[in-house]
């Protein structure tokens, strides 16, 4: 059978029963147009997810205005959740693409986010909704975290090793450029009645001011129902990805898949959870600015950085990108604590947001570095410990293993959605400060530097990459 005529039939059942990125040939003439499609569905939908995970970093900085009567610890709860149950749902959605296939996982887990979408829009609108329900709902939104592990580990497939980092760098940038994405839209749609009678009553600030809390669930609906039939018409399984939990779950066995997970949880899990609680934090430290006409640059900046950057460790390589990462975050928390020292001096909260905005732009070209790291890693570690496989054996069993290691790695660094926002709730109680939160985030940055140089960067290292 030809391999047009094998392409055409795995077009028409969208299964691609051919598929060899690797194949010159064959990358050039049909296989990089399917992975083009494939990979920026993946980004509109991912976006979304981020959207969705990420919205109670806003909402939770509403909720005393509209007349929800919590603590700063039970705001920064609310905050946090989403992080945990997403980095949760991720170690599960980080083995369902080969499973069930990406095509229908994508399709699945995008419209899945209509439930806390829909349900925030009318839980906001009653400020006698029980504190339980709005922790069930901050819950769901963790659907949204999930779905990041699917997508990366899903994009992994479709490319060949040479343009593997920088897919998966576009993929997860523009997807995380969703957290930004809403925190831009979100402000300004709950000002209007978008949805006119649909949309719900305002709620009424002081004399004069409205607020449709609602939209920030409501606005994307429409998207989400998109999504999910652009995923599911547009997109492709790839029948060679598949394989068992049993075949996948040789990586808990992998030393490198721990030690990548500690080293994303430094880039990743610093990225999204500051994106979670710097709102917050800045409101709490400098109640006189109004923190949201400015919150999304954060996560725009490091989601932008993480897009463009791929190409720097594909030329320098990886971990020594990596290690220079872990240094400049750790420089930049320190000057986070400075600007903290003089937060009632006048001009010290630019400093203070010129330092986050930094340490965003750091997360985001550690999170392409690390991507990076892993395939090269896992192709050195499979031919190591399987000598007895050919090439293209050997190669098939990297890919596997990169991409579980991938998703696996996303769903640990997603618990710093939960807390790092929990630790600034936490210091803050206990100290009156964030300062003890952020001396401990310079610590584990420290350690995993030396991580990085130990086993990837110094001379004769196990690993080098």
């Amino acid at each position: 059978m030809s391999m047009d005529n094998t392409l055409h039939k795995g077009e028409q059942s969208r299964v691609l029963t051919d598929w060899r990125p690797e194949d010159t040939e064959f990358w050039g003439s049909v296989g990089k147009s399917i992975a083009t499609r494939n990979l920026w569905i993946s980004i509109f939908c991912l976006l979304l997810a981020f959207c969705v995970w990420m919205v109670w970093s806003v909402v939770v900085a509403k909720l005393p205005q509209v007349g929800f009567d919590y603590t700063s610890n039970q705001l920064f709860w609310l905050a946090a959740l989403p992080g945990l149950s997403g980095a949760t749902l991720r170690i599960f959605y980080s083995f369902m693409v080969p499973i069930v296939g990406g095509r229908r996982f994508t399709a699945l887990s995008t419209a899945s986010l209509a439930l806390p979408a829909l349900w925030i829009g009318f839980a906001v609108q009653n400020p006698d909704t029980p504190y339980l329900v709005m922790l069930i709902v901050a819950l769901l939104c963790g659907f949204g975290g999930g779905n990041f592990a699917s997508s990366m580990a899903n994009i992994s497939f479709f490319y060949p090793k040479r343009e593997k980092g920088n897919a998966l760098a576009l993929n997860a940038g523009l997807g995380n450029l969703g957290v930004s994405v809403m925190q831009f839209v979100v402000p300004l749609v709950i000002t209007a009645g978008v949805f006119g009678a649909l949309g719900g009553e305002p709620q009424t600030l002081g004399d004069t001011q409205r607020l449709w809390l609602q939209n920030a669930g409501f606005i994307w609906l429409p998207f989400i129902l998109l999504g999910t039939a652009a995923a599911w018409f547009g997109m492709n399984d790839i029948a060679s990805a598949r394989s068992s939990f049993k075949d996948q779950s040789v990586i808990f066995k992998r030393k490198h898949n721990w030690l990548m997970c500690m080293l994303y949880t430094g880039t990743f899990g610093s990225f999204i959870g500051y994106s979670a609680g710097f709102p917050l934090l800045a409101a709490n430290q400098f109640p006189e600015v109004d923190v949201l006409k400015f919150a999304f640059l954060g996560p725009l900046v490091g989601a932008l950085s993480r897009a463009g950057t791929g190409w720097v460790s594909d030329r320098f390589g990886g971990a020594r990108v990596t290690l220079w990462v872990f240094a400049g975050m750790i420089a930049c928390v320190a000057g986070v604590l400075f600007f903290l020292g003089i937060k009632d001096q006048p001009g010290a909260f630019w400093g203070f947001f010129a330092m986050f905005l930094l340490l965003f732009f750091f997360t985001g070209v550690g999170n392409a570095s690390t991507f990076q790291m892993i395939p090269e890693i896992f192709r050195q570690e499979v031919a190591r410990l399987m000598p007895n496989l050919d090439s293209a054996a050997q190669r098939q069993q990297g890919d596997k293993e990169s991409a579980a290691t991938i998703g696996f790695t996303s769903a640990i660094a997603a618990y710093g959605a939960f807390f790092i926002p929990k630790t600034f709730g936490s210091s803050i109680a206990l100290t009156g400060g964030a300062e003890a939160a952020l001396y401990g985030f310079i610590v584990f940055y420290v350690i995993c530097m030396s991580l990085t140089w130990f086993y990837y960067t110094r001379r004769n290292a196990e690993t080098p990459c």
